[in-house]
């Protein structure tokens, strides 16, 4: 797709009830690529249920964040940026003077949003960075929740409900017992849970997250990226339940939540529970992206919009970082014939997710040739990529390693784990093929265009011209042998004149 923005990096400014953070984006785009991440817990809204009113400490730590991130971005020469202020700020009775001195501290002009548009942000930011999303999206920060339905990727009328984990802190005075008297009443009649039961549950928000990293580290999971994890809905509840009535300092994963965050695990845990209890969710989804990333997506025009964010991704890696750009390309039609005359069926996922393969093939050849395939490995399985769940995410990593080493070995064992036996045996054909491309090809664009590989008449059969008759080495021979084992066929090489 061409770019109609300019390549500048773009940045967001979110003022939350419990942190202000600062994320700067390569460039406007569908896919966006972070290149800087920082936040700071300012507990903004710590107090304002009870009181009225925003600390005056809180303030303080909120403006001097702004003074940084106004500093950071004039370093990384952003001059587009957009600052949104949420919950805390809009029910506070000083809520105006501070968004003032907000102003004055990062030089620009601050958005309030209400309740049902952060919702709709939220959404929004999950439309961006999951392939066709269908459920409800539930966004918990310090101050509200809010819940909003998606619909075949379009966004419905949502929700804004005072049970922040800061909120509740407050109002429960420390007491997760209370804490679940108050979210149940809050929830009681939530319009948007009521079309839950039996669907995804999108969980935005950093308490959420946490929760999600403790079970995942419970579970010795393969992956450490967050978004994207999924928790059966059962099983969420009765996490949910363990973390509400132990104190989390004993669990044993515990490390991997920072100490700033762990006072509000158990109301995020109650918050949770309740819309378990009462939605009756198939699975929880956790989603790294929400208001920021929904705020920028509202920017891009319809057909941006509607570009798949895996494909760009892997397109954008495929320019950065393999021989030469073409040859992805090239490797997606190759593909494309052999699974045709093969009869290998595919879904559109499956196809999507193949093609995406194809572009990231290439991604190591700088390395050593005894590395490539752990490198191929631990940068794709922990690549920044929106659009694509765990499973895909494992099929991609396996598919290039592989294509650089066709053994099982711990290497991979855990990844395996994660993919169908059909998606690991279509990975180890892609990367069979794969291996017969890249030593006809050596990784440049416009040779396989020359080339054909198909199968006829029981065999895969690799068609050359004359004056490409060389390139067919021992080699090249083997690994067609190799991958012709896979399909079940022979192998064959064909030289036209």
């Amino acid at each position: 797709m061409t770019d109609r923005h300019p390549q500048n990096p773009v940045a967001i400014i979110d003022i939350g009830s419990n942190s202000v953070r600062l994320v700067a984006y390569e460039r406007l785009t569908r896919s966006l690529t972070p290149m800087f991440n920082e936040k700071v817990l300012c507990g903004l809204g710590r107090g304002v249920a009870t009181t009225g009113v925003l600390a005056q400490d809180g303030m303080d730590k909120a403006v001097q964040a702004l003074k940084t991130f106004r500093a950071l971005c004039r370093n990384m020469g952003i001059d587009d940026i957009t600052v949104v202020a949420t919950a805390a700020t809009r029910d506070a009775k000083n809520g105006a003077m501070f968004l003032e001195a907000a102003r004055d501290a990062v030089g620009t002009d601050v958005t309030l949003i209400g309740g049902t548009r952060e919702a709709e942000l939220a959404a929004l930011g999950v439309v961006s960075s999951f392939h066709k999303p269908d459920g409800i999206v539930g966004d918990l920060g310090g101050g509200s929740l809010e819940l909003i339905e998606l619909k075949k990727g379009k966004v419905r009328k949502g929700v804004s409900l005072p049970i922040g984990g800061l909120t509740l802190a407050d109002l429960s005075k420390g007491s997760p017992k209370r804490a679940t008297k108050i979210v149940r009443e809050a929830l009681a009649g939530a319009a948007p849970l009521s079309l839950l039961r039996g669907r995804t549950f999108y969980a935005v928000g950093g308490t959420w997250r946490a929760l999600a990293r403790l079970h995942m580290h419970q579970r010795n999971y393969p992956l450490n990226v967050m978004h994207g994890y999924v928790i059966p809905g059962e099983e969420a509840g009765a996490f949910a339940r363990l973390v509400e009535r132990v104190d989390t300092e004993a669990l044993s994963s515990i490390a991997s939540v920072s100490s700033a965050r762990r006072p509000l695990l158990s109301y995020g845990a109650v918050v949770l529970d309740e819309i378990i209890r009462e939605g009756r969710p198939q699975a929880i989804v956790i989603s790294a992206a929400g208001v920021r990333e929904g705020v920028l997506f509202e920017r891009l025009i319809q057909r941006e919009r509607l570009a798949d964010p895996l494909v760009e991704a892997v397109r954008d890696i495929n320019r950065l970082r393999s021989r030469s750009a073409g040859h992805g390309d090239d490797l997606c039609r190759w593909t494309d014939g052999l699974m045709t005359s093969a009869h290998l069926d595919e879904s559109e996922d499956e196809r999507r997710l193949r093609h995406a393969a194809c572009f990231l093939a290439d991604v190591s050849w700088r390395a050593h040739p005894d590395y490539r395939c752990v490198q191929a490995l631990d940068t794709i399985a922990n690549a920044n990529l929106v659009g694509v769940d765990h499973p895909g995410r494992a099929f991609l990593a396996l598919a290039v390693a592989y294509r650089h080493s066709m053994a099982d070995d711990e290497l991979n064992a855990s990844l395996r784990g994660l993919v169908s036996a059909q998606m690991l045996d279509r990975a180890r054909i892609l990367a069979a093929t794969m291996r017969v491309a890249f030593l006809l090809s050596a990784g440049m664009s416009g040779v396989l265009a020359r080339l054909s590989l198909d199968c006829t008449r029981g065999s895969v059969v690799l068609t050359v011209a004359f004056t490409d008759a060389d390139l067919v080495s021992e080699r090249v021979v083997s690994r067609l042998r190799q991958l012709s084992r896979l399909i079940g066929r022979d192998g064959a090489v064909v030289v036209k004149n």
